[in-house]
């Protein structure tokens, strides 16, 4: 059985290296940085499913990660990780797109059902593109050949 491809981006590296070992056994493939800057360098490189992302970190926060994440226009859904006292900028993190918010520290079984939820949608979200795109084409071959044309020429 397939599992998620999840990118887990916390400063804290005691937390990261035992929600790591845990997602792993239950099949996941996990990576872990402990930066937005790091996230966001990886993230232009690999594909993953879901990003599991710290809001309070050094350097480039949470929110910050998530914005330039958004402008990457990934298939990736995030889910925010947040200390108590932390809710209101954990919603302003959903208004930016991200998928849920969890409060640390979490149970395991908790964020696997998060992780799972994100990963659904965005498959959902795929395919709804890939389906957008076919209809586009049957609608309007020429439009779909000429935009294709335009890529390969930029290339």
């Amino acid at each position: 059985m397939k599992r998620a491809k999840i990118l887990l981006v916390d400063d804290e590296v005691v937390f990261t290296n035992n929600v790591s070992r845990l997602l792993k056994t239950r099949g996941y493939r996990v990576t872990v940085v402990n930066s937005g800057d790091s996230a966001i360098k990886i993230l232009e490189e690999e594909n993953f499913d879901v990003v599991v992302l710290d809001l309070k970190m050094p350097g480039m926060d949470g929110i910050t990660t998530l914005k330039e994440l958004k402008k990457l226009g990934l298939f990736t859904e995030t889910l925010i990780l947040t200390g108590h006292g932390a809710i209101d900028t954990a919603l302003e993190a959903i208004k930016l797109g991200a998928y849920d918010y969890l409060t640390k520290p979490c149970e395991i079984d908790g964020l696997v059902d998060k992780i799972e939820g994100a990963w659904e949608k965005k498959d959902e979200d795929e395919k709804e593109d890939i389906q957008k795109k076919i209809s586009k084409a049957i609608e309007s071959p020429r439009s779909v050949y000429s935009e294709s044309r335009r890529k390969r020429e930029k290339v």
